[in-house]
């Protein structure tokens, strides 16, 4: 499903021209990925008061 959902996305991108929606699509995952990773950790606080 994830696959199928990436090709897709893509295929839109490249059909409508949407290129800037790229680095803000990869940006959301970063920043979701970091705080997922660092939900237990030490250094959740100081990531926290960043947002």
């Amino acid at each position: 499903m994830t696959l199928s959902l990436v090709a897709e996305f893509w295929a839109f991108m490249r059909e409508r021209k949407k290129w800037w929606l790229a680095p803000v699509i990869l940006m959301m995952l970063m920043l979701g990925a970091l705080i997922f990773l660092t939900h237990g950790s030490a250094i959740s606080p100081f990531i926290y008061t960043i947002f």
